[in-house]
């Protein structure tokens, strides 16, 4: 990216997948648009992180969601960048004390999306054939539904996996199809899963914009590209997965959507062989976003019992 001799307007940290760049450049856009400066002005850096460079096993054995997200954290602490641009459901359940999610972007299409060559449908393809995918919600969904099929791990970035099924070493896969649209991808499912059966993870489908709590400029700038529904949203979702003690170690979904002043949440946990599932909702005031969430979720966590995730 072309480098101005004056001092960045403000400088946003992200991974450097196809998929955060896009998630990056967007930010970066309706910062332009919103501030009246030039995009140059903007300043990218992209951040390696552990989620990046561990590729041979499942997050959930080596540390979580936080993997794709501390060091972009780290940079924020040691003011070398002044907001991380994130895809929401990597964000860790509590953020570090000083950070904060300040801004969403407006929510894409929430659904999952199934890719396969030899089904239209996941109720579809022949007994014992191999779902990949490297998602334990997806898995234990995919259990549930379907528990004569094989479930196996896959990591990568949305083209490496979309090339498993192209060379036939799963024979499906399942994806966001937020991350779909946005690379321009999207003619590549097959088709997409009904909200009402299959749950998608907290946050999935949002961009989420995390800055230092105390950087009173950096949030007030961000405050022109906040979508307040997209937000709303989240902040019940979230407070869900809090209640559960949610990460990428345990099979949650949840997702809340906002009419008016009035917000609804479903919220659902599974045992990682889909053999048992919980689910309940909340319907109330978008002001109560986040009780909701919470009392969702010590529902749950209440009804699944200590032993409900032991085996994870």
């Amino acid at each position: 990216m072309a480098q101005s001799s004056s001092p960045p307007f403000v400088r946003i940290g992200t991974r450097g997948s196809p998929l955060a760049l896009w998630q990056a450049h967007e930010t970066q856009k309706r910062l332009a648009a919103a501030h009246g400066v030039p995009l140059e002005a903007i300043e990218i850096t992209i951040i390696k992180t552990s989620g990046d460079i561990i590729q041979d096993r499942p997050l959930a054995e080596v540390g979580g969601k936080g993997l794709f997200t501390k060091e972009i954290e780290q940079a924020l602490f040691d003011n070398a960048v002044d907001l991380a641009v994130h895809s929401s459901k990597d964000m860790e359940t509590n953020l570090p004390d000083g950070l904060a999610l300040t801004a969403c972007l407006p929510r894409e299409d929430v659904r999952d999306a199934f890719i396969c060559k030899k089904a239209t449908t996941l109720a579809e393809l022949p007994p014992g054939s191999v779902v990949g995918t490297a998602s334990l919600r997806r898995g234990a969904m995919v259990k549930r539904l379907r528990p004569d099929i094989e479930v196996v791990s896959i990591r990568g970035n949305v083209d490496t996996r979309l090339r498993k099924v192209e060379t036939g070493e799963v024979d499906a896969t399942l994806l966001a199809y937020a991350g779909l649209k946005r690379l321009g991808l999207a003619e590549k499912v097959t088709s997409l899963f009904d909200l009402a059966v299959f749950l998608p993870a907290v946050g999935q489908g949002a961009v989420g914009i995390e800055c230092r709590e105390a950087d009173t400029r950096t949030r007030d700038i961000l405050a022109k590209i906040d979508d307040g529904v997209t937000r709303t949203a989240l902040t019940a979702e979230r407070a869900f997965l809090r209640a559960l003690d949610g990460s990428c170690r345990t099979p949650i979904a949840g997702h809340a959507t906002v009419a008016g002043d009035r917000l609804s949440l479903r919220g659902l946990i599974v045992k990682t062989d889909g053999s048992v599932a919980h689910e309940t909702s909340r319907e109330g005031a978008c002001v109560d976003a986040e009780a909701l969430g919470a009392d969702a979720g010590r529902e749950l966590k209440e009804r699944g019992g200590p032993d409900f995730f032991a085996h994870l």
